[in-house]
Order: structure tokens, then sequence, then C-alpha cells
């Protein structure tokens, strides 16, 4: 066994009975490579190969669902998924490995082209499994790999492959690996994944800066929340990277995110910043001074990350982009994960 644990037990064998005389299994079975590839064939055939047609079909955003009604139902919910406090302590002693793992299942998201709701969901299954079992599993990547999969099966419609998965890890574990570390981690958190992220607010900050929009125009009011949530994700990812945060409130992290990407624009003065700001302390339930606080530790993380990417470059592009930008607020452009 590559990884000693107690086999996992559901009533009935892991199969619910349903009304009509039908069963679904609770288990994860994934069909053989050679088998998915055939029904992913017949599906792309079936659709007739239309020309410049997405792939997927997103439901346009429903104002209805937004309001201050849906946010605190999502705050009071958002602390069931919290990691308890004593594995953000032994992480703060030594964050090295998490973040190495995070930063390795951002990448495979990157890679993938997974949509943005899956990296974050899958790092907080990651904390959570952490923080009830408090061991690490003979094959990290193995447990890293298993919670995007999981997280790619509640987010998105053309899920991930295991093969994939393995291929980036490159074949350290094996698909049957992959699945057997699924199981676990859906048996420890007692199929309980659908967790709340920074992403799950971002929507309903964002309509809160539409709604002060000081009336611009329509076109111009879509082109800046469509920059400001690239931005935010962007931001709310590294965030997820960053074991200091580790301990903030997904609420939190949302709001003083998408408070860095309105400083980065530079396109709103200093008076209309501090009643955005206000806002979404208010939106949030949390302290003015606190989100000023992790709005400028985020600000500094992104600095780091730049001047190290820098630093990595050719001097002549430093030079320029110094003479450029010689200090501060941070171009939120500049950053590329």
């Amino acid at each position: 066994m590559w990884l000693k644990i107690c086999p996992l037990s559901f009533k009935n064998h892991g199969l619910l009975e349903m009304d009509r005389g039908m069963s679904a299994s609770l288990w994860c079975e994934e069909v053989e490579e050679d088998q998915s590839q055939d029904q992913s064939q017949d599906q792309t055939e079936a659709r007739g190969h239309t020309a410049g047609s997405p792939s997927q079909l997103r439901a346009a955003w429903d104002p209805t669902v937004s309001g201050h009604r849906v946010i605190q139902r999502l705050l009071h919910v958002e602390e069931r998924y919290m990691p308890s406090v004593l594995y953000i302590t032994l992480i703060q002693r030594e964050p090295e490995h998490r973040e190495e793992l995070a930063k390795w299942a951002l990448e495979v998201c990157c890679d993938c082209g997974c949509d943005e709701a899956v990296f974050p969901l899958s790092v907080s299954l990651m904390d959570r499994f952490l923080s009830a079992t408090l061991s690490l599993p003979i094959s990290p990547y193995c447990l890293a790999a298993s919670c995007i999969l999981i997280a790619s099966k509640l987010s998105e419609c053309d899920t991930i492959t295991a093969d994939t998965l393995c291929a980036a890890a490159e074949y350290s574990f094996q698909p049957s690996n992959l699945r057997d570390m699924e199981r676990v981690i859906l048996g420890t958190l007692r199929w309980d994944t659908a967790a709340v992220t920074p992403q799950d607010f971002l929507p309903h900050f964002l309509a809160s800066v539409e709604d002060r929009g000081d009336g611009d125009s329509e076109d111009s009011v879509e082109v800046l929340l469509s920059t400001l949530r690239r931005h935010s994700d962007t931001l709310a990812a590294m965030c997820a990277c960053d074991s200091q945060f580790l301990g903030a409130p997904p609420s939190l992290v949302a709001a003083a995110s998408l408070n860095c990407a309105l400083r980065g624009l530079g396109n709103k003065g200093p008076g209309q910043l501090a009643v955005i700001c206000e806002a979404l302390a208010e939106l949030c339930q949390a302290d003015l001074a606190v989100l000023q606080c992790y709005s400028d530790m985020i600000e500094y993380g992104l600095r780091q990350r730049l001047r190290s990417g820098l630093q990595q470059g050719p001097m002549e592009k430093e030079e320029e982009v110094e003479s450029e930008r010689p200090g501060t607020p941070t171009d939120m452009r500049e950053i590329d994960f």
C-alpha cells in the first residue's frame, strides 16, 4: 500500500437506494482512459464541430441572486470551512511545503485551462483535509491532484482527467492511487466539498462597486468590472498560495483583493477609494483598519513577486520598468502567474 489508511465505510456499502428502484453510487468510479476518450469523441462528433462555438455555455449573471441577503448567508457559511487553529499554527512554523503544493496546484490549473473557481476550491479542500488529519500522505502531490480533481468535478462541465493530473506530476503516482486518495478525502470531509472561497464573494462585492459607478457609461462600467474581476482573481490566487493568509476568512481576502485591484487601476480618486473601502469593510463585516492592513499585505506580496520576476529577467527590461514605474502603487497589469 502506498498510503496506510483505514478502509472507508458507508451505509449500504456506498449505495443510496432512491425512489423507483434506482440506485446511485457514492464512490467516485472513473471510467478507463480509452473509454473516456471514445465517449468524448462521440460527444464532439454529436455537436457537429460547430466552428467558433464555445465548448461551454455559461449562464449570465442574475442580479436577483445578489445583494445583502446572499452575502450574509455566505458570511455565515464560510466559518464552517475554516481550517483549525492548530493546523494554522503548525503551518506558520514551516510554510514551505504547503506553499509548494499550492503553487504546483496553481500551475496545473493554469496549464489545463481550468475555471478560476477550481484552484481556490482545491486549496481549500487540501487545507481542510490536512486540518482534519494533521498528517501529510506519502505522496503530497497525489493529495493536491486529488483536490484539483474534486474541485474540477464541482466547478466545470468538462472536468480534468486523472491521466492529465498524473502526467502533470510526472507519473509519481498512478490513476488508481489518485482515485483512492480521492475517496479518502471525500470520506474525511464527509462529502462536504462545496466550500466557500473568495471567488464566491467577488461577484457580489463587484455588484456593490457597480452601484457606485458615478454615472459612467455602460460600456466603461462593464470593462471596469471585467478588469477588476480578473485582477481580483489573480490577487486572491496569490493569497491562496501565501500561508500568512491561511487564517483569514474568504470574505476578507476577497474584499482586500478587490480593494487592491481598485488601487492598482488608479482610475478613482482618494475620496472614491475611501468610500468603496468603507463599503467593502461593511459588506465583509470587518473593521476598516483590518481591511486596510490586509490590503497592504497583498500589495507588499505583489511587489515582492514582481521584484523577484524582474530580477530574473534581462537588465534592459528592469531599467525600462523602473523608469516607467518609479514607485507605488503597483501596476496590476504587470503581474503574471
